[in-house]
């Protein structure tokens, strides 16, 4: 069996430290060549320990940079592109990671992406960048990896719909008039997953839903209109796909992120006892429920943002990133994260996006204005300007 010779940008996130755990249980399948982390240059070290040989990268770093580590986006962008690699794992970094992943684009290999921020920003430009280049994309966030495993050996054609799966986060049953005022504690207690802080919060705003039928709309060259997002709270069955025919096929396992990272690391080879498996008599139970959007109304922000396309996902996803990093500084309530997306991309002109330049553009006026809003809501949470 071959091995994978892999390059993980994000190593010190939740998805990156889960993917080099999944790559020093399985040496003889996957081999970490190269890691890319952004600030903590410590935390980068520690985690190459068991891999001596990798090379490492720091974007920027807050903290003494050991000997031997490179620093600098050009040199993350470099190791990103580099020709070594089989696989190029995009992990973390939000909208900081479109750069390494745009010069992934052009290796050749395969593109395993779980920052679904990039997608949002720039679908059109990554996936052309991609094609040109003979790359792959593969989905390891957990939906759209479910969706990808359906979809294998069936005709496109005979996709009707496609069902992205959510567990409702922490305030699926709060009342309505609680949600607005919740505190950063009750934001960050997701029920069934671990993951970073911005991402969690984006699942309780139910921004994560919405950034992701953006990306499934280009990873799988479906419509808008047939990406449906329901509830499901016991997260067992990870998504699902809708045929032509009337049946319906959906992934389940436990909500474990090692299962889709390891399946994308090895380009679609099934890894044995990645993770436990499901039993479906512990789970005794599957329920699902419609979307309300009083309850979420990010979702609908983003589904706008999505149909408006051009510049206006990229500036939407902007002001989501600067409106959750001020509600986690505790700077402005958690309702005002999605009043705040939804006054900037609502607003956000509609422009042609085809180039880099166009797309960092969008970001930084999205981000431009999202603190000019951030700021109006701390000083009328406070009453204190400055």
């Amino acid at each position: 069996m071959p091995v994978n010779r892999v390059v993980v940008i994000g190593a010190t996130g939740s998805i990156g430290q889960q993917a080099l755990e999944v790559i020093a249980r399985f040496p003889d399948q996957l081999q970490l060549i190269g890691a890319v982390a952004g600030t903590q240059a410590a935390a980068l070290a520690r985690a190459l320990v068991p891999f001596p040989a990798a090379r490492a990268v720091i974007v920027e770093p807050r903290d003494l940079v050991p000997e031997g580590m490179a620093v600098g986006r050009e040199a993350a962008c470099e190791l990103a592109g580099s020709r070594d690699a089989d696989v190029i794992l995009v992990g973390g970094g939000g909208a900081g990671a479109l750069l390494p992943t745009l010069a992934a684009c052009g290796t050749g290999a395969v593109l395993a992406v779980a920052t679904k921020e990039v997608m949002v920003m720039a679908g059109e430009l990554v996936t052309a960048t991609a094609s040109a280049h003979g790359t792959t994309i593969l989905p390891v966030d957990s939906e759209h990896s479910a969706i990808w495993q359906c979809l294998r050996g069936e005709d496109p054609g005979s996709v009707a719909r496609l069902i992205l799966t959510a567990s409702g986060g922490p305030f699926r049953t709060t009342p309505l008039d609680q949600i607005p005022t919740a505190s950063r504690d009750q934001a960050l207690d997701h029920p069934n997953w671990r993951m970073g802080q911005k991402i969690t919060v984006d699942s309780a705003t139910m921004m994560n839903k919405g950034l992701e039928v953006i990306e499934a709309h280009f990873l799988f060259d479906i419509p808008y209109d047939l990406i449906e997002v329901v509830v499901h709270p016991q997260s067992a069955i990870h998504s699902a796909v809708e045929f032509c025919d009337g049946t319906v096929m959906a992934q389940m396992g436990i909500p474990d992120m090692r299962a889709p990272i390891a399946l994308a690391l090895s380009g679609g080879r099934r890894l044995p006892g990645v993770v436990p498996p499901l039993h479906l008599e512990e789970v005794a139970r599957l329920d699902f429920e419609p979307i309300d959007l009083r309850r979420y109304p990010a979702l609908d922000v983003a589904r706008r943002s999505a149909i408006r396309g051009g510049g206006v996902p990229a500036a939407m996803n902007a002001a989501n990133e600067v409106a959750v990093k001020a509600f986690l500084e505790g700077r402005i309530r958690f309702g005002a994260i999605s009043e705040i997306v939804a006054e900037v991309s609502d607003a956000f002109p509609v422009s042609a996006v085809t180039s880099l330049a166009e797309v960092l553009a969008a970001d930084s006026a999205g981000r431009e204005q999202a603190a000019g809003l951030v700021q109006q809501a701390a000083v009328a949470l406070t009453g204190v300007g400055g």
